[in-house]
């Protein structure tokens, strides 16, 4: 079995339950499918470099602890900001989403099966027919992840509690919307 492979293997054994960002069996929304083929196929870039990097500097100290490797770090950050920009969101709040739904491990697979650092639900591969996407990668992962984020807060007419329980899919419950919120204001927030 290839490392890779086996890694995914044991973290799926090991793993405690994760969040649910879609719940596989509800009806996909075809606007949510048009907004997601749209995201990932787009280019990378920064919206505003000066910024990214001051950013940059606050979030990698708050990181640290998370992700040791100061390459790894950097360049995982870029990403998040990156995506979260794209789609519209704070990168502040991502990393909130991020915190909680897989606690920065990019291997994170929850026992029904969503993938990666923000618990994507791989029937999104199929529905896009881009099956060969890779939903370990970063980048990849971030993309649909945010997009989903998005498309659930412009859903929601911006309530973020709603949109954070529709995108762990518990919507009526609030434990999962004061978790995020708790770990934004307490690790992550930035005022802008």
């Amino acid at each position: 079995m290839p490392r890779n492979t086996w890694m995914v293997f044991c973290l799926t054994l090991s793993l405690a339950p994760a969040a649910v960002a879609i719940n596989q069996s509800q009806p996909v929304d075809p606007e949510l499918r048009a907004l997601l083929m749209q995201a990932v196929s787009q280019a990378d870039s920064f919206a505003d470099a000066f910024d990214a990097q001051v950013w940059l500097l606050d979030m990698s100290t708050r990181l640290r602890r998370y992700i040791p490797d100061e390459q790894e770090r950097l360049r995982f950050l870029r990403l998040v900001h990156r995506e979260a920009r794209h789609a519209g969101l704070k990168p502040d709040l991502v990393l909130a989403v991020i915190h909680v739904e897989s606690l920065f491990d990019r291997y994170a697979l929850s026992r029904v099966g969503a993938q990666g650092i923000m618990q994507v639900m791989p029937f999104w591969k199929a529905e896009l027919g881009r099956p060969e996407d890779n939903l370990i990668d970063l980048a990849t992962n971030l993309r649909y992840g945010c997009t989903i984020l998005k498309y659930y807060l412009d859903l929601e007419k911006g309530d973020l509690r709603r949109a954070l329980a529709r995108y762990n899919g518990s919507l009526g419950s609030h434990r999962y919307p004061d978790k995020v919120q708790d770990y934004w204001y307490r690790y992550w927030y930035v005022r802008e």
